[in-house]
This record gives structure tokens, sequence and C-alpha cells, in this order.
């Protein structure tokens, strides 16, 4: 409301109009004006006192009001009271207006409802259970005459489409001002009762103590929130070519839950994973991170340690629930290939397949130092293409129906201008989108970016990765490798795999970590001699392990998973 549009302004006015006319005929000399001075009176002290401890608004007066006066009596309530209640934020005066406005006219119209139910006289006589009737009549009437001014306000103050004004209003309003008019009603009947209005005024301290207690809970949220974005603006300014990364990630994640149709809890958890599923690069070297060439698989070996520095980092937040798991497991993939435990599936928890299928999609449609962002057009299909193997479909449709309803807006996460377009989708293996943690190895058909191209002359070449496919042009998707046989057997020795594209490495290296030992056989390491991976449990075998080694080193990396879930962690456990 900082600028208030001309037709708000109108809708202000036509509100403030109304809520005068609910004033006439005004209240009678056998009006009890003592009561409409003291009830205008406690509501203004009630919202100065609710102000400046943020505890929220005082609506037992109101209703009180609303059960004990005529409707024009309790609008003048409702009305004087507004109007000298404390204002935060300019403009000052139209907000004083639009709030004395709407609640005239809920007090006005819930007043009517009760007398009209008689609630009058069940009041004046208790008569329970009957009094409950008009009393939640009336405190229906009052949280709906608030949703549609409020919706109505959003809609021409604050520009939010129709669609979404009045979504999940009602909804949120209703048991806050049910329990605000039994309050009411409580005090009413006090009223009413020989003990007098003085002990109908001992039922607002109790009411101001669960408020405050709610206030507190609340500014406790607000410090969780602050938390997060120190963690994240941390790994921003540690890894600069992801700039913004964490807070995308987060609302596509929002926006596939809400498309899934999840409770409004589990969509704010789903928000806090993405923000948060990167954290752990906080203990991966800045070196690794900022590196502009390709990695080594040593060097990716520790890369891949970031979901689990990330898991140990928030694991002790509680609030974060299934969150957690998310952080853990983002880089899982259905088909088993993925780290750090190589679950399968629905072994998976459903937080990280949300969060996976969220951060390839802002990973591929950010432009960084490296590449150029590509179309979201583009970057579904590509999503299409590898749901089934990497992400799950259903994750994967639902963000397409999103994007479908609500657009998205890419972003330049890098510091550097126009970066050089990294290799089409077709030069990939076929079962791999981009990894949003991979550096692909520069093209030699284009220059560098311009920052790399200045770090670069200023230090001495590196020497290509040894069995890595360096600068050499993919000859385009190789077939993918069909199941190695068992050792014992006489089939044909296991396809190595598909080359690593120069612009595009594989999501999986091949060097990830060294195989298990079999029962009576040498450790096995793929990469000549490389040594093991530190991790909890036991890492995943490399897709080039005799498949008896493989199944022992997923088997140990469950088992790891199941003690991280004993340790505190929720949704960590293979089901």
């Amino acid at each position: 409301m900082d600028a208030v549009p001309a037709r708000a302004r109108v809708y202000v006015a036509g509100a403030v109009v109304a809520a005068l006319y609910c004033l006439r005929p005004l209240p009678g000399p056998r009006t009890p004006w003592w009561a409409v001075l003291l009830l205008a009176v406690l509501y203004a002290g009630g919202e100065r006192f609710a102000r400046s401890r943020n505890v929220g608004t005082c609506y037992p007066v109101l209703l009180t009001g609303a059960f004990l006066l005529p409707p024009p009596a309790a609008a003048v309530v409702a009305f004087s009271g507004s109007l000298s209640a404390p204002v935060s934020r300019p403009p000052a005066t139209l907000r004083r207006l639009w709030r004395s406005a709407q609640l005239t006219l809920a007090v006005w119209a819930t007043s009517r409802t009760h007398w009209g139910l008689g609630g009058r006289d069940a009041v004046v006589a208790p008569d329970f259970p009957f009094v409950l009737v008009p009393a939640g009549a009336g405190a229906l009437v009052f949280c709906l005459v608030l949703t549609v001014l409020d919706g109505g306000i959003l809609v021409l103050a604050d520009r939010v489409p129709a669609a979404r004004a009045w979504r999940g209003l009602f909804s949120r309003s209703l048991a806050p001002i049910v329990v605000h008019g039994l309050a009411g009603l409580m005090m009413a009947v006090l009223w009413r009762s020989p003990y007098g209005p003085v002990a109908a005024l001992l039922v607002l301290p109790p009411m101001w103590l669960a408020w405050w207690a709610f206030a507190q809970y609340h500014r406790e949220r607000a410090a969780h929130r602050a938390t997060i974005r120190a963690l994240v603006q941390a790994v921003d300014i540690k890894d600069g070519y992801t700039r913004g990364h964490s807070e995308r990630v987060g609302r596509a994640s929002m926006m596939i839950a809400r498309e899934l149709g999840m409770d409004d809890e589990r969509v704010e958890l789903l928000r806090f994973a993405g923000i948060l599923h990167d954290v752990g690069k906080l203990g991966v070297p800045t070196r690794l991170l900022r590196k502009d060439g390709p990695l080594t698989p040593e060097e990716r070996r520790v890369i891949e340690l970031h979901p689990e520095y990330g898991h140990e980092m928030v694991r002790g937040i509680r609030f974060l629930g299934e969150a957690r798991a998310a952080v853990l497991h983002h880089h899982e993939r259905l088909d088993g290939s993925g780290y750090p435990y190589g679950l399968v599936g629905t072994q998976i928890p459903e937080s990280a397949r949300v969060v996976a299928v969220a951060d390839a999609f802002d990973a591929m449609t950010s432009t960084r130092s490296y590449s150029r962002a590509r179309p979201v057009a583009v970057a579904v299909r590509e999503l299409q293409r590898c749901a089934g193997a990497q992400f799950d479909p259903r994750m994967v449709d639902a963000l397409v129906d999103a994007l479908t309803a609500h657009g998205w807006q890419p972003a330049v996460t890098a510091d550097e201008g126009p970066a050089p377009v990294s290799g089409p989708a077709g030069e990939r293996g076929p079962h791999s989108a981009p990894d949003p943690d991979s550096r692909p190895a520069p093209d030699p058909g284009r220059g560098p970016a311009p920052r790399v191209a200045a770090d670069r002359a200023a230090r001495p070449a590196q020497a290509p990765n040894p069995g890595s496919a360096g600068s050499v042009p993919c000859p385009g998707p190789a077939p993918r490798p069909g199941p190695a046989p068992h050792p014992g057997s006489t089939g044909p020795a296991p396809h190595p795999g598909p080359a690593p594209h120069p612009a595009l490495p594989p999501t999986v290296p091949a060097d990830r970590s060294p195989c298990p030992a079999a029962p009576g056989q040498a450790p096995h390491h793929p990469a000549g001699g490389s040594a093991p991976r530190p991790a909890p449990g036991s890492a995943p075998a490399a897709p080039g392990c005799p498949p008896g080694a493989r199944d022992a080193a997923r088997d140990a990396g469950r088992e790891g998973a199941r003690d991280g879930a004993a340790r505190g962690g929720v949704g960590e456990g293979v089901p």
C-alpha cells in the first residue's frame, strides 16, 4: 500500500461509505453508552499492547460487542476503536480508514447474524449448548467478511492475481477467529451474569498471555529463517558461480510440492530443503569450487562429499524435518548410480527426489561463467528424457505443470559476461542430465569466459587428467553399457562406458570410489591404486566394479544410511 493505485483508493472509499451506513440509525438513548465506550477503549488499548508485543489483534473485544450490543452500537465500537489504534506503516491515514471500515463491516454483519438467530436472548439467559449456534455463525460471518475484503485489497492495491488473492485466506483465518469467538462469547455471558463486566475482563489476561507465547513461536521461526539465510549467503560468497542458485532451487521445489498437493507445512520444509541443499559446500575447499578446468577423479570425490557435510551441519536443526534427508540424498539417482549411498527408486526420500529435479532444472536454465543458460523448454525436454533413470517422472511432470501455470524467470548467477555455449544435448550419454556440481572441460572450438581466460594467462597450464577425455572431440553418444557378467562366467568383458564429453562430463564419474574386495580377493581400484574414498558407512562401488563388489558396497552404504537415521536424522534410512 505504499504507492496506492487510484482503484484501490476508490475501493477503500467505498468501504468507508458502507461502514458509515452501518452506523445508521445511531444507537438510541437506551443504548448502554458506557459499555460502548468501555469496549472501544479496551479494543484500542489492546491493539496498542498487541502491536508493541507483536502478539496480533484483539478480536475477542469486538466479538463481545457484537454479541452484547445491537448492530449499530457494535459497529460504533469497531469504528471508534480502530480509528484510535496505532498504524505502523504509511500511508497512515489511508490504512487507518481501511482498517476501521473493514472491522466495522465485519462486526456489523456478525451482530446482525447473531441477533437474527436469537443470540441476544441466549446470552441474557444462557441456554447451553444453543448459545453456541448463533455465536458460531457470527464468527463464521466475521471471518468471511474479512476474507472477502482482504482479497479485494490484495487484487487492487498489491496487484495479486484474482485466482490467488483469496486462496487460503479463509482457511488460515478460520481457526484463530473461532477461538476468539469463543472468548468473546465467554466475556458476553460473564458480562450479563451476576458477576458483571469486571468478571468478563478477567478473560483477557489469559488471552494476551497465549498471544505472547504465539508471538514467541513466530520470533523463533524468524530466527531460524535468518540462520538459514546466513548459511545460504555463506555458500553464495564461497561459490560465486552459483550465486542465487539456492533460493531458486527452493522456489522450484516449492512449486513442485504445491503441484503435488502437499500441505503448507511440507511445502515450507521443501523450500528449506531446496535452499539448504548445497550448504555442505562450506566444507569443500574453495579452490575446487572455483576451479576453471575439469576436475580430477580425486577432486570429484572430494566434491561428492558435500551432501554428507551438509547433512552433518543441519542434522541438529530439528524443525527442518525431512529437509535434512533431501540435503543428504539430492544427488541420488533412480537407477542407483547416484551418491552418496547409491539408493534406488523409492528408497530415495521423496523430498530428495523433488530437490534433485529442481536442482538440475535451475542448473540448466542459469548462465554461469562456463556455460550459457538453456531455454526453459530445452531444460524441460532434458528432464523428461532423463525421467525414470535419473529423476522421478512424477516430480518432473509436476514441475512441467507448475511451469505451464506460473512460468519461470531464469537468472544469471555468474559475475562474468556472456559465456560459451556448452555442448548440445544430443552429445551426452542417453541417461544423464548435467550435474549441477560439475565443471565442464573447455571446448577446443570456443574461447573461455573473460575471467577464465585472464586467470589462465596468469598461471601455467595444467596437464590433462590421466584417463580423462581431455579435449578430444566427442563423436556422439556411445551405447549404454549392458550388465557386466559374473566374475566366474565366460561372457564378454563389460563395456567401459561412454567417454565424457569435453563440455559436459558424466554425472557419475568413472572413478568415483574403489571397489571393495570380495571374499578371497584383493581390493580392486579402477583408476589403478587410487586411495579409498572417506565416507560414513561405505561408498558405493564404481560402475566398472564386478557385480558382487558393487552389491556388497551398496549394501554397506545402505547400512550406513540406516546408521545415519539411528543417529537422529529423519528419512535417511532405507525402507
